[in-house]
């Protein structure tokens, strides 16, 4: 292997693991947002209860789809063969595409511009990860 070749897959598994990392934060701000929202109706709830609902509760299943994409990150990064470049170009459009708040869009579009409008942390979070996907 070329020090050249070698040199892309360091440069792209940093990459994955930085992208990572950033949808990890945007995804702690965004579920603090859920948390705050629900406990105002319903009461506080500790960490496994919070645990819980993020698993079952509908409130929380539109964050689903980002716990998927780390979940896509991981399986590249753990995996046995190279990353393909088309790998990473497709993981990087569908996060884009995700990533896009709108009040008429589709129900995580929606909630995500929600989140957007209400917490600062989750504007950083999501600025830190448009960012990166700029990069690329």
């Amino acid at each position: 292997m070329t020090s050249n070749i070698l040199l892309q897959r360091i440069n792209q598994q940093q990459f994955l693991r930085n992208l990572r990392n950033k949808f990890l934060s945007l995804h702690s701000s965004l579920l603090e947002t859920e948390r705050i929202a629900y406990e105002q109706v319903r009461g506080r709830v500790t960490s496994a209860e919070l645990l819980q609902l993020v698993i079952d509760h509908e409130q929380f299943a539109w964050l689903h789809r980002i716990s998927e994409l780390v979940v896509q990150i991981d399986e590249m990064l753990a995996a046995d063969e190279p990353i393909l470049p088309e790998s990473v170009q497709k993981l990087i459009a569908d996060a884009r595409r995700l990533i896009v708040p709108s009040e008429l869009g589709n129900a995580f579009a929606r909630k995500y511009y929600a989140a957007l409008q209400r917490e600062p942390s989750v504007v950083l979070a999501h600025a830190e990860v448009s960012q990166l996907l700029a990069v690329k």
